[in-house]
């Protein structure tokens, strides 16, 4: 079985969804054939890994694997990684004339202090040799030295016309055919990840006649119409049934406090966004 976050992994900066001013400025580097540096803070599941692999494979070429180093920032924290695995990488050149290895560092605001400093120095050491692209989701956790070396290029959360557009891509290519109520509920339960909406989508494609409420199931949220009732009763100040509903949900259908809230504030700003 394939993961479809892999397989349908978009091989061209054009085609990531979403991010048309990150994708704006990243396709001006592969045109020019040069890049600084670079930051990409956002959000989980909106497109950094992917942005960092289609930059190598159209800055690099078909050569890029071999000049392309992804770390997890979070599984090693320490200077050791800057010591080994980054400048054992570092050091080498290119054997494709005229073009520079990328170090894409995942998670770098996990990174230590100490470790992020240590950086700094490889940076300038080997500057004609690589170029690093650091991923975080708040550029804050990147210390200043290492922030004005690198050119930030911010992520945002997926619109929901741009997740149900790629969710339709990739259900065409599965020849999975799916309603527009359920691809609403899996936008809607993405929360802007696309990750874990195409998470979602193939999860449903094992569903036999899947609905809506499958969706809201598998994603571990609480159905809309199940939060209407209690909301309605609570802002009307029937508390009493506003509780029993809320006993309902917790003890027969095993929705935590949390995802019963969570439910209730979704609730509460889509009606604000339809006024």
């Amino acid at each position: 079985m394939e993961i479809w976050i892999e397989k349908h992994r978009p091989k061209r900066v054009e085609d990531i969804a979403g991010q048309q001013e990150a994708t704006r400025i990243l396709r001006g580097f592969i045109s020019s054939g040069e890049m600084p540096h670079l930051i990409f803070a956002g959000p989980p599941g909106v497109g950094k890994t992917t942005a960092a692999i289609c930059l190598a494979m159209e800055m690099i070429g078909e050569n890029w694997r071999d000049h392309f180093l992804e770390l997890n920032a979070s599984n090693d924290r320490g200077i050791s990684i800057i010591r080994e695995d980054i400048k054992d990488f570092a050091r080498t050149q290119s054997i494709t004339e005229g073009k520079f290895k990328i170090i894409f560092l995942d998670e770098a605001d996990e990174l230590t202090p100490e470790a992020q400093a240590a950086l700094r120095r490889t940076m300038e050491v080997y500057f004609k040799n690589v170029r690093f692209i650091f991923s975080c989701n708040y550029s804050t956790g990147i210390i200043p030295p290492l922030q004005s070396r690198a050119v930030l290029i911010r992520f945002k959360k997926i619109e929901d016309s741009d997740m149900k557009k790629a969710l339709k891509g990739v259900s065409e290519k599965e020849n999975l055919k799916l309603s527009d109520d359920i691809m609403d509920a899996i936008a809607e339960n993405a929360e802007g990840d696309l990750r874990k909406g195409i998470n979602l989508l193939q999860s449903l494609s094992y569903v036999e006649k899947p609905t809506v409420r499958d969706v809201y199931e598998i994603a571990g949220n609480v159905e809309e119409k199940d939060i209407i009732p209690l909301l309605s009763n609570a802002r009307h100040g029937n508390f009493e049934e506003a509780s029993r509903i809320g006993m309902s949900l917790l003890i027969d259908s095993g929705y935590s406090a949390l995802d019963i809230i969570k439910g209730m504030h979704s609730l509460m700003v889509r009606e604000q966004k339809q006024d």
